[in-house]
């Protein structure tokens, strides 16, 4: 997890659901604490990042360490992911046969605008990039599969709101709300003029939102009838992506990109 995203407090509404099993909701909130190049965690890290008790963490580490979900160094009394995560997640990716037809429709957009051009589920509040194909371009950011980012302020998390019905987005937008009520404003507004841009373009644009040395476009992939929900960006350096490029050029490029992509998902035709 990126340490810049806090994870969601939601245990009060959990703790309703009698079906709830807070126990294994902690053990995961714990293993999402660990974010990309943060090798090793202590027992105090981990509760200062997920809000659980110490007490409770030591015994979540020590049954997680067990099975072999966290490695634990004697040296440093410090816990970093153990293969079984790898393992989760792995299974994960190979059983999302997508991203093999995806790939190579993204990676000739990458090299034809050398940018990046990436595919993200949704993790709670957050963007998860399930795969990424870069270009030979000048990128800012180059971030990796795996790679954890805002849903809120980023294109590919606002493309994203925007391929769901209208009442799960205002429930995602709720939980916004009430996780960071006093940037709420802005970041109402930044949703709308993204919900204006897709209902305009067909896509939605980031000039600086997030990053400002990044520009990119996005759009949802919404797949059976809107049984999920994934979404795809394209971007790059702002010194050379100017709106116009971004409206003229590459957001076209990525509804073509989509629409290639749903059509090798539909199964073939007979007769």
């Amino acid at each position: 997890m990126d340490k810049s995203i806090p994870l969601e407090d939601d245990q009060d509404a959990n703790s309703k659901d009698r079906n709830f099993v807070t126990a294994l909701s902690r053990g995961l909130d714990l293993l999402r604490a660990f974010g990309a190049g943060e090798e090793y965690l202590g027992n105090a890290e981990l509760s200062s990042r997920t809000g659980i008790p110490r007490p409770t963490i030591s015994r979540l580490t020590y049954t997680l360490k067990r099975l072999g979900y966290l490695q634990h160094n004697e040296r440093l009394e410090k816990y970093r992911l153990g293969a079984g995560v790898l393992a989760l997640g792995y299974r994960y990716l190979a059983s999302m046969g997508i991203r093999d037809i995806a790939r190579p429709y993204m990676q000739r957009l990458a090299d034809a605008t050398d940018c990046s051009i990436a595919l993200g589920a949704a993790d709670r509040l957050s963007m998860t990039y399930v795969e990424v194909c870069q270009g030979g371009g000048p990128l800012v950011m180059r971030l990796e599969t795996g790679s954890r980012i805002p849903m809120a302020t980023t294109a590919i998390g606002r493309a994203w709101l925007c391929g769901l019905s209208a009442e799960r987005r205002n429930q995602m937008m709720s939980d916004m709300r009430q996780l960071d009520p006093d940037n709420w404003s802005i970041t109402e507004q930044s949703i709308q003029k993204s919900l204006d841009d897709y209902a305009t373009y067909g896509f939605c644009l980031s000039e600086g939102d997030w990053e400002r040395e990044v520009s990119a476009v996005a759009m949802p992939l919404i797949l059976g009838e809107g049984s999920e929900v994934m979404a795809i960006n394209c971007g790059g350096s702002s010194l050379r992506l100017s709106h116009r490029v971004l409206v003229e050029n590459l957001g076209p490029r990525l509804k073509d990109l989509v629409e290639q992509i749903k059509n090798s998902l539909e199964p073939p035709r007979i007769g």
